[in-house]
């Protein structure tokens, strides 16, 4: 997989910041109120979230957790018109975590990132009533490869993983659980590149999901669609998966960028 210049070139940056301890404490910031552009604290780190349009405030609310891109952070997630604008109208909670130097570690599992996300999803808990059946993460760019490594160490506490542009950098993983995937990626992607197989093979890019939740690559479906007029995907579907989950791969020609109504035609679907 290749990275671009200034992303491999902030990576220093990033690790010089991930040696300091992460003193989470929700009891005590869990009182605090936040939205939007006002943080919720966790300790020394911090997360935005967003309730949905028209919200009774009781009834319990999905989630989506997502994982910005490279250099960017949480209070661009809340007005993202391609993830806010799904969120705000489906009735789910929006909850964007912000990543140290304003990018993640994903680079090896034992990154402390992944408790600093889980400790996100307990601390929304404590702050909103949730559907713990309905935890959905998502990511763009490097926020998507952040996605893929909370899922392999998280997947018993998520529904599923949305994915767009980003992967992690081997597609062998050692995952704890089986997840429902659902993964978008261009051919012409020359930010981070989607990972194709020998033969032009497209799904090596969900290789170790594949292998992970046990799918019979027999049972391979494929089928076009669209969002909008000018980007079409080929979907191709795995279902019959021994785990239970399935995995759904969507491939475009173009770059590195979130497809308009990807996510919101997702959630319309999980839920």
């Amino acid at each position: 997989m290749k990275y671009s210049t200034p992303i491999i070139a902030s990576l220093a940056v990033v690790v010089s910041t991930l040696v300091s301890p992460l003193p989470f404490n929700l009891s005590a910031e869990a009182a605090a109120p936040c939205v939007l552009d006002v943080p919720c604290q966790i300790g020394s780190r911090s997360y935005h979230a967003r309730t949905p349009d028209g919200w009774d405030g009781k009834t319990p609310l999905p989630v989506l957790m997502h994982f910005h891109g490279w250099g960017r952070q949480g209070p661009l997630i809340m007005k993202h018109g391609r993830i806010a604008g799904a969120t705000r109208k489906l009735g789910v909670l929006l909850l964007a975590p912000n990543g140290r130097g304003r990018s993640w570690q994903f680079w090896s599992k034992d990154t402390k990132d992944i408790p600093f996300a889980d400790s996100v999803l307990e601390d929304a808990a404590n702050r909103w009533p949730i559907d713990r059946d309905k935890i959905f993460v998502s990511g763009y760019s490097y926020g998507s490869a952040m996605a893929w490594r909370f899922a392999c160490a998280k997947g018993d506490k998520i529904n599923t993983l949305l994915a767009i542009s980003g992967t992690l950098p081997s597609q062998d993983a050692d995952c704890a659980a089986p997840v429902n995937i659902r993964h978008v990626h261009g051919t012409s992607d020359t930010v981070m590149d989607m990972p194709i197989g020998n033969n032009n093979d497209v799904t090596y890019a969900v290789k170790l999901w594949r292998e992970r939740n046990l799918c019979n690559d027999n049972s391979l479906k494929k089928s076009s669609w669209n969002t909008v007029e000018i980007l079409s995907f080929n979907r191709h579907v795995w279902n019959n998966c021994k785990t239970g989950k399935s995995v759904i791969l969507d491939v475009h020609k173009r770059g590195h960028f979130i497809p308009r109504f990807w996510i919101e035609r997702q959630l319309q679907q999980l839920l």
